[in-house]
Formats: structure tokens, C-alpha cells, sequence
């Protein structure tokens, strides 16, 4: 029996970490797993936003500055958007997407306040549908968001939790940034709405 409580503690010191370590790894692809979820509903944004701004052309010939000021967001923010689905665990690139989707939903913004004035633009039908599929992008990206930051919040809590932190620390397991929108009137979907 005494021989036997060495062998039992040795197991013990390489079947723990192993646990860790492998509930560390399933925790970091969850949340990759909802950032690709993200992804998926961005790339549909950024897809739509070139439609908008050709249907928007012929309408605002005046608003030029707002328009290339659009494509040059959309433009960063897929750029930025690239370098983060690349690897979602890294904090400096979450940033750069999070300010980058921060201008971009600005312009936006500002695109759609200057559409009011040309009630042409409201009445037509193709913006009416991408307004439609935009605003549906941008709940989808909401959930998505929210089901990322989740994931996140799981795994950064068990990465820093004695003696999971003791795992992390040895094989590397950085702390994984939230996509947060950090300013109230930002948190809001763009106002796509030309009701009259």
C-alpha cells in the first residue's frame, strides 16, 4: 500500500495538467469558433456596403467626400477584420478590428443621415432591400458579438484560475480580447430606416 501512494500522486502530477491543459484548448476554439461566427456576418457586411454606396451614387452626386469616406472605412475595417480571423486570441488585433468597425459604423451613420434628404433614394426599391439586409446584418453581428464575447469570458476566467493559470502560463495561453464597442451611442446599430 505505501509503494502504491507514489504512483497514485505521480499520476495525479501528469493527469491534472493534461486535464488543464486540454480544457484550455477546447475553451480557446470555442470562442475562435464564435469569432468565425463574427466573421461570417461581417464579410456579409462588407459585401453589401459597395451595393449601397453604387445605389446611393446616383442619388447624392453632391455627398462624393461621404461616399469614398464609406469605401475607405468598409475598406480598413475588412483589412483589420482579415488580420483578426487570422488569430482571434490576440488582443491588438481585436483593438484595431473593434476601432476600425467604430469608424466604419460612423460613416454609416453618417451616410444614412444625409440619405434623408433625397426622397428619391427612399423610395427606391434596391435601397430599400439593402437597407433590409443591412439592418439584418447588424443583429446578426449583435448575437454574434455577444456569443463571441461569452466564449471569451469562459475561457479568460478558467486561463486565470488557480492552477489552470499555472498551465496557461507554461504553454503559452494569452489572454483572448472581448469585441466590445466601448462608446453608448456606438453600441446601436446604424439607423437604416427611411420611413417618412
Amino acid at each position: 500500500m505505501g509503494s502504491l501512494i507514489p504512483l497514485i500522486v505521480l499520476a495525479l502530477l501528469i493527469i491534472v495538467p493534461i486535464v488543464f491543459y486540454n480544457r484550455l484548448v477546447a475553451l480557446r476554439q470555442r470562442f475562435k469558433n464564435a469569432f468565425a461566427q463574427i466573421d461570417v456576418q461581417l464579410k456579409r457586411r462588407y459585401d453589401l456596403i459597395p451595393n449601397l454606396v453604387e445605389t446611393v451614387k446616383g442619388y447624392m452626386k453632391h455627398e462624393r467626400e461621404t461616399l469614398e469616406a464609406v469605401i475607405a472605412a468598409r475598406n480598413q475595417a475588412q483589412q483589420t477584420e482579415q488580420r483578426a480571423a487570422a488569430n482571434p486570441d490576440d488582443p491588438e488585433a481585436m483593438a484595431a478590428l473593434v476601432s476600425a468597425e467604430r469608424t466604419l459604423t460612423g460613416t454609416l451613420g453618417r451616410l444614412f443621415a444625409l440619405s434623408e434628404a433625397y426622397p428619391d433614394l427612399k423610395a427606391n426599391q434596391n435601397m430599400q432591400q439593402l437597407q433590409e439586409e443591412l439592418s439584418s446584418t447588424e443583429n446578426r453581428i449583435a448575437f454574434a458579438r455577444q456569443a463571441y464575447n461569452d466564449a471569451v469570458m469562459r475561457y479568460n476566467t478558467y486561463r486565470e484560475s488557480f492552477p489552470q493559470n499555472q498551465i496557461a502560463g507554461a504553454f503559452g495561453f494569452k489572454e483572448a480580447g472581448l469585441f466590445e464597442i466601448e462608446i453608448e451611442a456606438e453600441r446601436e446599430a446604424p439607423r437604416v430606416s427611411f420611413d417618412g
